[in-house]
């Protein structure tokens, strides 16, 4: 989408993962040496469903940020095939290696919507985030499976059967690595969200109490996948004092 914004740059970047050219989405700064902070956004659905749209990284910006959002390989003029939580996680770690380079000093922040909370699990603590948002997201892929009867066939494709693929899923188990080293964790959910239950969040909130991890909530309790306009402005709030909270210690 062609923009023109008074203090950032919209850019489409090309990278190369496992030879090939993958693209992503990035919203930055005009004047570069005042980027403090990274937001990595990992975007949920498959192929054009629930593809980058400039609007939702823009929810993120300052005068001090940089957002990128990687498409995943197989999507939007990236090579290669969607793997749903597979080696298209290297899109994802490969972009914040990128990032880091350019800039070491800032800190690095992801955010996982939908079908990005689980991508965004799998990778966060390998990227050496500061802090992980999950947003209405997957957190586990057989509770995925057992909900969402109409996605059924597209996870036999992608990932295998939950019982004849049982290493597919376990390579996907997002929360077994989770303890109370792990970065610090924000879930948001609707609780009328049908797209992913909430369901999905108590598996990973429970998770996080057991281990003793450090996060925090924030249900709305008649939302669904996609907050309302008033709500909205409630979850980008709260996001943006999470990551100032995070960078200044403010954590209680």
């Amino acid at each position: 989408m062609p923009a023109e914004l008074l203090m950032h740059d919209v850019e489409e970047w090309i990278y190369q993962v496992d030879q090939l050219k993958v693209r992503g989405l990035s919203v930055i700064p005009k004047e570069r040496r005042k980027i403090t902070r990274i937001v990595v956004y990992l975007r949920g659905g498959k192929g054009h469903v629930g593809r980058v749209r400039l609007a939702r990284l823009l929810q993120f910006i300052s005068p001090h940020t940089l957002v990128f959002a990687p498409y995943y390989r197989g999507s939007n003029g990236s090579e290669g095939r969607d793997a749903f939580a597979g080696d298209d996680l290297k899109d994802v770690e490969e972009a914040v290696s990128i990032l880091k380079s350019f800039y070491p000093t800032a800190y690095i922040h992801l955010i996982g919507f939908s079908r990005g909370g689980i991508q965004g699990l799998l990778t966060f603590q390998k990227v050496k985030a500061d802090s992980y948002m999950i947003w209405g997201g997957v957190t586990d892929l057989h509770l995925m499976y057992e909900e969402r009867v109409d996605l059924r066939g597209m996870l036999r494709r992608m990932v295998g059967h939950p019982k004849k693929d049982k290493e597919a899923y376990e390579l996907r188990n997002a929360i077994k690595s989770i303890d109370h080293q792990s970065p610090p964790i924000l879930i948001i959910h609707g609780a009328k969200d049908m797209q992913v239950s909430i369901r999905q969040a108590a598996y990973l909130e429970a998770h996080l109490k057991q281990v003793g991890a450090y996060f925090k909530t924030m249900y709305q309790c008649d939302e669904g996948h996609v907050p309302r306009p008033e709500a909205m402005k409630q979850v980008l709030n709260t996001v943006h004092q999470w990551m100032n909270d995070i960078e200044q210690d403010r954590l209680a």
